[in-house]
């Protein structure tokens, strides 16, 4: 190979490498270890997938140190927020305004999926499912309504309680996966949803899994289903 094409296959793979590190969602609030306000892990991969490199695993991603802790009670509705790159120096206390025209940030949520929300009090070796959106989840432009179950038990271990997103691609069999270190102020004699998760496309699970999208591309989509937001107040997906 010529010196020349040598370092031009070296910039395609910079190129494809820094795609692929920028091309995807990640959760925002609660705020996920190795997530924009982690100040002590964030880096550039919190929103890439499982497996994308040896440091990208199970169960939350490669951040297995805490981060910050956001306090929760049983029967709360939490109101799910997502981040991408593109919101970099944006004021993420607010949801971004709702673009007007065709001009819209790039999101890289690739059309949506199917996004399943999560508890567990043993630091990720369990999920017990709490909710779920499909096709046009997720997406920076709404707020993703969960409710906490209201007879799950108390969780106060640092680094064992988590409240946890994973999102199932479109198109391509990607799965990505964020852990927020939670406190739950739960009930006496509590149940856990006895439901896990969905994991695919990583090694001992289902593979080439992908999901069903909205369509809209990585523009803003039509936000959290009506009947599904009322699924999960009712707690429908808590079983």
């Amino acid at each position: 190979m010529t010196t020349f094409r040598f370092w031009a296959a070296c910039l395609v793979a910079v190129v494809v490498l820094i795609e692929s590190t920028t091309a995807h969602m990640a959760l925002l609030y609660p705020m996920p270890r190795g997530g924009i306000r982690d100040k002590k892990q964030y880096d550039a991969e919190v929103h890439a997938f499982v497996n994308f490199n040896k440091h990208r695993t199970m169960p939350c991603n490669g951040y297995n140190k805490m981060g910050p802790v956001t306090k929760l009670k049983a029967g709360q509705t939490l109101n799910v927020r997502f981040w991408g790159p593109a919101l970099k120096g944006s004021n993420l206390d607010h949801l971004p305004a709702k673009p007007t025209g065709s001009k819209q940030i790039n999101q890289a949520r690739h059309g949506g999926g199917f996004c399943e929300f999560s508890l567990s009090y043993d630091g990720g070796k369990t999920f017990h499912k709490i909710g779920q959106y499909t096709k046009s989840c997720p997406d920076f432009y709404y707020e993703w309504p969960v409710k906490i179950p209201a007879n799950v038990p108390s969780c106060n271990t640092p680094g064992k309680c988590l409240f946890v997103w994973s999102w199932t691609a479109v198109n391509v069999p990607q799965f990505y996966i964020n852990c927020a270190d939670v406190t739950i102020a739960g009930v006496k004699g509590g149940k856990l949803p006895s439901k896990s998760i969905q994991v695919v496309d990583i090694p001992n699970h289902k593979q080439k899994v992908t999901a069903q999208g909205d369509g809209y591309d990585e523009k803003m989509g039509k936000g959290p289903i009506k009947n599904e937001v009322n699924d999960n107040m009712s707690g429908k997906f808590q079983k």
